[in-house]
């Protein structure tokens, strides 16, 4: 039996089963309310059942279609409530499980990449995977050197699987739009086929955390393990424990809560600042909460572990600077340079014509969070953004359509708006402002700037 189902019909037969699915499972509900039952039971019911599929068919194939699902996981908290809690607890599963390969796979690939004794470069190896995500899988292990190391192998096929499944699912974009208002799905697949072949490209993955790893080495907030080994579909790094963010999410107090969201938000931005590099796969299972050993109770001292550099975007000269005088000027209310910035920046076509003001009153509410000493991102604002962008008969909705992306900006619009979804997630009060202010090339006036921005939190 194969380990990643590559063959292009069957894993299009799964995936084309999702929308069949959903067909089916109307008619089932339909059944049901003939029956008796009421239908928000029904509703209820039929949205838990689509949600056990979708999990299982993405978690199966592994490789694109769950890349997208768990790039999809981070935006759960714009869904309604009556939609996203069935979805939640299964997307969420998608960003720290699936379905693990065979154990004699994972000794063949080590054997093939680490030579026939790969045994004796480790004290201890742990045949059960510790984690399982959309290209490989990590075991636990012992470094001959006595270091406890976390041993990524990528899935045989993954490549291939990546790609096919990407193409497959932007023929179902329309189908799945509606689990997230207001996003237009088919870019979103498409930016991700564009990541696919340096995320399967272990060597660029162990040059950016080597980099980040040394960057962050004693920063009091931000833990990056170091690499100890690297060959092709093998990456051997520092083990660190602590506690998943997801867990945080799912049951943290809202100290703990406050404080993932703030080290976020200071790792968003102090990163490309500090390694010219931005790690662009912030989703739950990316992340841990290190406690500092002392009082469980204060969570000022705990740092955030950061995994997984396999998507990074490369910015030299950290963020772009028209990003930061854009939010300033936009808090200032300067219209008019703000639409000038948009245009000169490529984010208005020079085809199209829009009324400065109207493209102000359209930003204000999405940069809100920048604008207070601390703001507290929930699920409804998140939702009201969305729904607001999401209704054809909003101004919102009209100017949106009209505004571009540039592909310059394309991985820094996903990791900021799937950051803040996570930030959603939390429930977590932050002070942006801090982060902004400290990170942010532009945001400040000029003559304002901090002179040594990597040392504003050390």
């Amino acid at each position: 039996m194969s380990d990643l189902p590559r063959k292009a019909v069957t894993r299009t037969a799964k995936l084309a089963a999702l929308p069949l699915g959903f067909a089916g499972r109307a008619t089932w509900g339909l059944g049901k309310r003939i029956g008796g039952k009421s239908a928000e039971i029904v509703a209820r019911e039929l949205q838990q059942r689509t949600a056990d599929q979708l999990f299982k068919v993405l978690g199966e194939l592994k490789g694109g279609a769950m890349k997208f699902g768990q790039a999809l996981s981070v935006f759960e908290s714009a869904l309604p409530e009556e939609m996203a809690g069935p979805y939640r607890a299964a997307l969420t599963k998608l960003q720290e499980a699936a379905p693990p390969m065979p154990t004699r796979t994972v000794h063949s690939v080590l054997e093939q990449r680490l030579g026939e004794q790969w045994r004796e470069l480790f004290l201890e190896f742990e045949d059960k995977p510790s984690a399982a995500a959309s290209i490989g899988q990590v075991h636990r292990a012992v470094w001959h050197d006595g270091r406890e190391v976390a041993v990524k192998v990528q899935y045989p096929g993954a490549g291939e699987a990546l790609l096919s499944d990407l193409a497959q699912l932007s023929r179902f974009a329309r189908l799945l739009g509606p689990l997230v208002p207001g996003m237009d799905i088919k870019p979103l697949i498409t930016e991700l086929r564009d990541r696919v072949s340096e995320e399967l490209d272990y060597g660029l993955e162990a040059q950016a955390q080597r980099e980040h790893a040394e960057e962050f080495l004693d920063d009091p907030d931000v833990v990056v393990p170091g690499v100890v080994h690297q060959s092709d579909q093998v990456l051997v790094t520092e083990w660190i424990d602590g506690i998943p963010l997801a867990e945080i999410i799912a049951d943290g107090t809202p100290e703990q809560r406050d404080r993932a969201g703030q080290l976020l938000a200071r790792f968003l931005f102090s990163g490309p600042a500090r390694t010219g590099l931005l790690h662009a796969d912030p989703h739950p299972g990316n992340f841990r909460l290190l406690p500092d050993g002392g009082d469980g109770d204060d969570v000022e001292g705990w740092r955030l572990g950061v995994l997984d550099f396999g998507t990074v975007d490369r910015l030299p000269g950290g963020l772009p600077e028209t990003i930061g005088a854009c939010l300033r000027m936009t808090l200032e209310g300067d219209a008019d340079r703000v639409y000038e910035l948009l245009c000169e920046e490529g984010f208005v076509k020079e085809t199209i014509d829009l009324d400065p003001d109207a493209v102000l009153e359209y930003l204000l509410p999405i940069i809100e969070p920048a604008e207070a000493d601390e703001f507290t991102f929930t699920r409804g604002w998140i939702r009201s953004q969305a729904a607001r962008v999401a209704d054809i008969r909003s101004p919102a909705h009209q100017l949106g359509k009209q505004l571009n992306l540039p592909p310059s900006y394309l991985l820094i619009h996903r990791v900021t708006l799937s950051t803040i979804g996570v930030l959603c997630q939390l429930n977590a009060t932050v002070r942006l402002r801090d982060e902004l202010e400290s990170w942010l090339p532009g945001f400040l006036p000029e003559g304002d700037e901090d002179p040594a921005p990597a040392e504003a939190h050390a």
